[in-house]
Order: C-alpha cells, then structure tokens, then sequence
C-alpha cells in the first residue's frame, strides 16, 4: 500500500535521487522531477519501478511559476494524492570572488534555489493543507551548513540562497502548522556527489575538506535520504520548522 505521493525536485542525480530511491523503499509513490536529464530521470523511475515501488519522471524548471505547478498537476494525475514534497533541485554556481560574479548568474541563481523553493512549497499547500482539502503532509527543503558558515571561499551567492532556504523553512512551517503540514530542511556538509566534483576535483580539495571535518570524511547521498525519511516518516510527527544538521561534525 501506497504511503502517498511525493515530490522530489532535482530528484535525477545525486542527494535527490537517493532520496527518491529511499523514500520509494519506505512505500511512498515518487515523482522524480528533472530539468534537463530526461534519460537519468527516466531510468530511476523505470528501476524503482523494477524493484516494486511506483515512480515516473515529471520535467520541469522550479524557477518557472507555470512549469511548477504543471508538474504538481501532472504527477498528482499520475500518481494520487499529495502527501510530501522534497525540494532538493539546486545549484552552487560560479566559484568566484563577488567581485567576479557574473549579475545575471546570482538572479538565476537566486531563482532556483530560494525561490524555486518557495514556488513548490506553494503549490504543495494548495494541495495538502487540510483547509483546502488535502490530508496534510510534509515538506523537506535541501539547505546547506554554507547558510550558517558562509560556505567555502568563492561561493558567497550560494549561501545566501540557502540562508534564504532556512529563514523560508521556519517561516512557511509556522503558517501551515495548523494545516497539518510539517515543514523541515537539512543543512549537508560536503557530500561526494557530481555536483561537487568540480570542486572536489581540485589538488588538494578532498583532503582539506576531509581534515575540516570532525569525522574525517565526506558524507555520501545515501545519508541524507536517510534523514529526509525520518523527517518526511510518522515518527518526526512533533518536529517542525527545525534545521537537521548533517555534516560529519563541521
């Protein structure tokens, strides 16, 4: 039995599309969004869909009000009704002193991160909140430990988009607690993904991250799924507008 639909933007690569396979394994129904990846997408659905669970592939760019909502439209067609979102499409953007960062970038930038974000949550209460008819939910936003420490040199942009990720998070899960929506992020450290390997890939890059942190490595997706379950499960039922820290001690 189904433990309801949802959501994962950005869920083709990476954090996300652990997160989709976890989430899929505890009996939730996934709808894997996707920008540009159709073929990744396609076939995390199709393997998911292999081992038993239900999924499909649903395109969409989340800085795009009309693409946001078409998406929420079509996975609930195919999938049955809402009960979770997790908002994990996102970027770093240019490594760059701000004096090099190029305007046009930090808006897009902007744009998907913070903003994308909230265009979900949006389209996610208007489908969950049980003043409107839905059966409540939860919601999981991707932030980053970057919110907090200000991130590695060069990436000022991005941690201003997942401090906004943050204030958001607190804010939207105190408007809709009464609608019986829990709303959570997790803040990851350094986690081995493809959207860190241009980073990591630098000489020296993985070692100095690794002697920064506590517990002398880097996370992998797998671990972040294993919190955004918890989060999104009936046993995180009396946490909300809480920031879950995964980051190996930094």
């Amino acid at each position: 039995m189904s433990a309801g639909l949802v959501i994962v933007t950005g869920g083709s690569r990476g954090i996300g599309a652990a997160i989709c396979r976890r989430l899929a394994a505890d009996g939730y129904s996934v709808a894997v969004n996707y920008a540009s990846d159709a073929a990744s997408a396609q076939g995390l659905a199709a393997a998911i869909a292999a081992a038993g669970g239900r999924a499909g592939a649903f395109q969409a760019d989340v800085a795009d009000p009309a693409a946001v909502e078409r998406l929420f439209d079509e996975a609930v067609a195919a999938l049955g009704p809402l009960s979770g979102l997790v908002n994990c499409a996102g970027s770093i953007g240019a490594f760059a002193p701000m004096a090099e960062q190029d305007p046009a970038a930090i808006v897009r930038l902007f744009a998907v991160n913070a903003i994308g974000t909230m265009l979900c949550c949006k389209q996610a209460a208007l489908r969950m909140s049980t003043l409107r008819g839905g059966r409540g939910g939860a919601v999981v936003n991707i932030s980053s430990i970057a919110a907090r420490l200000g991130g590695l040199p060069g990436i000022a942009p991005y941690a201003a988009t997942k401090g906004a990720v943050e204030s958001f998070t607190k804010a939207f899960a105190n408007e809709v607690a009464r609608q019986s929506i829990r709303v959570n992020a997790i803040a990851p450290g350094m986690i081995d993904t493809d959207m860190t390997d241009g980073f990591l890939s630098q000489p020296g890059a993985r070692e100095r991250i690794e002697a920064m942190t506590p517990l002398g490595r880097l996370g992998a997706p797998e671990e972040i799924a294993e919190a955004a379950a918890w989060l999104m499960s009936p046993a995180a039922g009396f946490v909300t507008g809480t920031v879950l820290t995964a980051s190996g001690g930094r």
